[in-house]
Parts: C-alpha cells; structure tokens; sequence
C-alpha cells in the first residue's frame, strides 16, 4: 500500500453572470455590491481585483480591506491563485509595518486593524519609550481596572456617590469600556463627552469624560492601543494633510468585504482614502449585520450611495445587487 497525495484541482475558470459582470467591469468611482450568501461575492471581488490589473494598474495600488484573519487570508490565497506567480498578493492580517501601509509586490488584502496599526507604524509618531503595543481584550481591561482602582485612590475623577460600590467590579470596568470603545468610533473626545455630560445632566458621564482625559494620557504616554482607540489614531493620520494625500495618491482602487459590518471610525477612515468619489468598492449584505454590540452600524452599508456618492454629479453611487446563488 501507499500514500498518494491527491491531485490538486486547476480552479474552475470564473463564469460570471451580468450582475456580477457589472462589478468586474465597473470602470471606477464609488460601487455598493449587494450579495448574500452562495452569490459569488468574495469570486466577484477577486474578479474585480484582477481586472484593475490587468488593465494596467500596479497591483500596489490596490487595497482589499476585510474584518477577520481568516477572511484576509482566504483573500490573499484566492487573489495570489487568480494572478499567478507574476502578481503574486502580498500584505497581511498580522501587524507589521509597512511603508504607507500596504504590502511589497502585490495587492495587499488586509484586517482593518492590522492595516491601521501597520499605518500607524509608517506614520504617526510612537510613544516616548518608542513603537505601539496593540493590547489583547484581557490586557486591556486588566489594565482599565487598575486605573479606575487608581481613581479611587486619588479622588479624581469624582464618581457619583451611587457608582461607589460598583467601582471595582468587572461589570462596571465592562461598562467604561463600552463607552470609551463607542466615544472613539464616533470621534468624540473628552472635551466633547464633557459637554454632551453638562447638556444632559449626567454626572456619572462627567466623572467619565475626566477619567476619558485620564486614560488617553496613560495609554499614549506607555504606546498601548485597544481597537477602538487603534482604528481612531489611523482616522486621525489619514485625514492629516501630509499622510492622507501620501495615501491618495497611494491607493488607487480599494475594495471593502463585509461592508455591514463597518463602524463609524471605519467609515471616516475610507471616506479620508478613497472617499470624494474614487474607486471604492464595497461588499455587504444588510441581512448579516451582527455586530452592533461591538459598535457596527448596518445604517453605513445602507447608506453608502448618499454618503460616498461622486460629488458634483447629483446622484448617490451605483448599486448592483448579485441575485443568484
């Protein structure tokens, strides 16, 4: 008896269908692509993807944005298959830096977070110790409690009195989390957090806003990071004058998968790289939206014509629905 490993299948060669002809072919500008499961969407974007470089783009002007590991390295693979040992993809779901953020020789199919922290690697200037530390969930709210421990013992922030007995337990650290987390997806500073306090009448958020000051110090001072806060630093480099017209200039075609699943923060940062009406084209499916506990917003795929709509032309972007599984 032997082993024979079995024979690797040549992919079968993309039959498209009109719908999805019309992503492939899209000539440029702002594209919402609806398509559900079975569709063909993720084939489609690698179609797409192709069709820029073979129609003469360099390939690292091409940026594929997704929102897990998996999912990044499944793009990488399928797009290094579909344009052979010549346009190999190249980028990354980890966290190395890169020069603008994109990958060596090929296409980069990226995480949203790892594209920002490697941004923040070229880019932004590191802590006072040197470089950027990217926290794990556990690191992140071990490190919360002991500031909020630390505010305690130090009488600032004032938290109201009704807060007293739920200030050292793990739910209340979940809780200033969960905001803080939300304050950053929307841009909202502490200042800001202050005002909304004063306007509302909340003084639990007012002690928040002090505590917001608090944490942003602490965590810029040691170069720590938590996604939240990760994603905001890159909005900030990208809508600056110097970097975001080097990422312009840079990124020429940017694909999005997923798109249902974007926050805010997210939304900023394409609308800093490719909004005004270039080439960015976006994958979702409103049906699959499941991360609003984590601050996503199915409003943004719902309403990406208006909001990235070409400027001057007086209607939203194109939509094409993929309809057939």
């Amino acid at each position: 008896h032997r082993l024979v490993p079995t024979p690797i299948a040549p992919p079968r060669p993309f039959v498209a269908d009109p719908a999805q002809r019309r992503v492939v072919e899209h000539s440029g500008g702002p594209l919402l692509v609806l398509a559900g499961p079975g569709t063909g969407k993720t084939a489609t974007l690698v179609e797409a993807v192709a069709a820029r470089i073979e129609a003469g783009a360099d390939p690292r002007s091409i940026l594929v944005l997704t929102f897990s590991r998996r999912a990044a390295g499944e793009l990488r693979e399928r797009i290094t298959a579909r344009l052979g040992p010549g346009g190999s993809s190249s980028g990354g779901s980890g966290s190395g830096g890169t020069s603008g953020g994109g990958g060596g020789g090929g296409p980069g199919a990226w995480t949203f977070h790892a594209w920002c922290l490697a941004l923040l690697r070229a880019h932004d200037r590191p802590a006072p110790h040197g470089g950027f530390r990217l926290l794990s969930g556990p690191e992140r709210d071990s490190r919360l409690r002991e500031l909020i421990e630390g505010s305690r013992e130090d009488g600032r922030p004032v938290w109201p009195p009704q807060l007293a007995r739920a200030l050292g337990t793990r739910g209340f650290t979940e809780e200033v989390r969960a905001l803080l987390a939300r304050a950053r997806e929307v841009g909202l500073e502490p200042v800001g957090l202050a005002q909304l306090a004063r306007r509302t009448d909340r003084p639990d958020w007012a002690a928040l806003a002090e505590f917001y000051e608090m944490y942003l110090d602490v965590f810029g001072f040691e170069g720590a990071l938590d996604y939240a806060d990760l994603v905001h630093r890159a909005v900030v480099v990208a809508e600056g004058a110097e970097a975001g017209e080097a990422l312009r200039a840079r990124y020429q075609h940017v694909f999005v998968d997923e798109y249902q699943d974007t926050d805010p923060a997210q939304e900023r940062l394409l609308r800093a790289v490719a909004g005004g009406g270039r080439d960015l084209v976006v994958f979702g499916d409103p049906d699959q939206s499941i991360y609003a506990f984590r601050g996503a917003e199915v409003a943004g795929l719902l309403g990406f014509p208006q909001r990235f709509g070409a400027p001057g032309r007086g209607a939203g972007a194109p939509i094409v629905a993929l309809r057939t599984g």
